[in-house]
């Protein structure tokens, strides 16, 4: 579970990092340079555009999602009276913050964002695909395109398309993609990316 000491300790690096103008990464032209050096980034923040699709319901909002090791913090705003959602992991747990100021503890997070939205993200891979790189834990398909980047990951029942990239960090990084499952589509445009103390392998 979150502890609240810890909590506060990383909020206040998490601040830190927020008025640092940012890193430029290595080379990661090659997907062995890329996937190595984006797999290990500890500290990288971005902010976007968010649309959600079921069969049934939607939502068009903004994301913002702070990564500090295995802690992240993905705040989605939005319309149809949801709010301000804020959901949070350290690596143990994972909880939700309603627009109320609820905190809830998941257990699988998944499932319970969408039994309790009817929608749901991708959140424990999400960190990972949004580097255009799969989730390191879990088996996956990859394709790629001309210039070696990922162009399409299969992993856990979700389809991913990355479908631009653009210049951040001085590196060609995701600027939108599509992930979907068998209930979902999730498509993210990527504004704004930050990257802090990166180290090349």
């Amino acid at each position: 579970m979150l502890r609240g000491a810890a909590v506060a300790i990383v909020y206040l690096s998490l601040g830190a990092c927020a008025t640092q103008q940012g890193v430029d990464l290595p080379d990661i032209s090659q997907w062995e340079n890329r996937r190595a050096i984006l797999g290990q980034l500890d500290k990288w923040q971005f902010r976007g555009r968010i649309a959600v699709r079921t069969s049934d319901d939607g939502f068009n909002g903004k994301l913002r999602w702070v990564q500090d090791g295995d802690f992240f913090r993905a705040t989605v705003s939005g319309p149809l009276g949801i709010g301000t959602v804020r959901i949070e992991g350290d690596g143990e747990g994972v909880e939700i913050t309603d627009k109320d100021g609820t905190t809830t503890v998941l257990r699988d997070v998944e499932s319970e964002l969408y039994y309790r939205y009817g929608w749901t993200i991708p959140v424990e891979s999400l960190r990972y695909w949004v580097l255009g790189i799969p989730d390191p834990r879990v088996p996956a398909a990859t394709e790629f395109d001309d210039l070696d980047r990922v162009s399409r990951i299969e992993q856990r029942g979700w389809n991913v398309e990355v479908g631009r990239y653009r210049e951040a960090g001085g590196q060609q990084m995701p600027a939108r993609l599509v992930a979907s499952s068998r209930e979902t589509s999730v498509r993210l445009v990527i504004d704004k990316w930050v990257f802090h103390e990166v180290i090349a392998p």
